[in-house]
């Protein structure tokens, strides 16, 4: 297992903590969130993490070189153009090994959410990419059939939304948290622009590929991307391990 932490956009809902430092690296109980998102990934079974990185670059760069990590951390570096989750995941590709599950993870996103047991479900169902949710209030719900099957994006208007139920669609919140397999980078447009990934898996489903969900409880999950909500991500602390491995590496791959 590999993992991939968004870690590029610009934080804009968590200013004025993001004047001066990119989201990744604010911090929860003197731990960034960048620190809690990737010693959370090598607990689950990474061995290798992606960080792509835009928003205070240089910044970013020197915190991930002069540290200790629990697993090899590269950099897949988008200074040039922020490529929104889509395009970061097609500009990253080449720092993976290609034949390991991938686990996609918002840095801004904590949860008690078990990501071993996301990777070990993904990888026995034969997914193309397996989407965490759970039914929770969103402006952004996506909908998925019977089967847990991606088919779409709910309309927001409520008549709309209870025609979708009554047709045996569900309709759930995204956690930005996906396992996806290595053979999908190949299936995605050129990383010449950004576009969001949202759209390419429902594109993917609708082709036949197999884009489903894994659901979980919504009290495991915390957005810690607005102020008033990262005044609750201690909540979530006890479900890192802060737990150095003695082999990890300062050295960073640059893409």
């Amino acid at each position: 297992m590999e993992g991939l932490i968004l870690a590029a956009g610009l934080g804009t809902r968590l200013r004025p903590l993001t004047n001066d430092r990119p989201k990744a690296l604010v911090e929860v109980e003197g731990h960034t969130l960048l620190e809690i998102c990737i010693h959370r990934m090598a607990a689950a079974g990474a061995k290798h993490c992606v960080v792509n990185i835009h928003h205070f670059a240089p910044m970013m760069r020197e915190y991930i070189a002069t540290r200790e990590w629990p697993c090899r951390v590269s950099i897949s570096d988008e200074s040039d153009m922020l490529l929104d989750t889509g395009g970061a995941l097609r500009h990253a590709a080449p720092l993976f090994s290609g034949h390991d599950t991938v686990l996609v993870h918002n840095v801004d996103v904590l949860s008690s959410i078990d990501l071993k047991s996301v990777v070990t479900q993904h990888d026995a169902d034969g997914n193309m990419a397996t989407l965490c949710a759970s039914r929770r209030d969103t402006g952004r719900p996506l909908l998925f059939d019977k089967n847990g099957q991606l088919t779409g994006r709910a309309n927001t208007n409520a008549e709309s939304n209870i025609t979708k139920e009554e047709h045996g669609q569900q309709q759930l919140a995204f956690s930005g948290i996906t396992a996806i397999n290595p053979a999908l980078f190949a299936l995605l447009p050129n990383d010449d622009h950004p576009y969001p990934i949202i759209d390419e898996y429902i594109r993917l489903s609708h082709e036949g590929h197999r884009i489903m969900c894994l659901l979980h409880q919504a009290d495991q999950w915390l957005d810690a991307g607005r102020p008033e909500t990262l005044a609750k991500a201690s909540m979530f602390m006890p479900y890192v391990q802060f737990t150095p491995n003695e082999t990890s590496r300062r050295k960073t791959t640059n893409h």
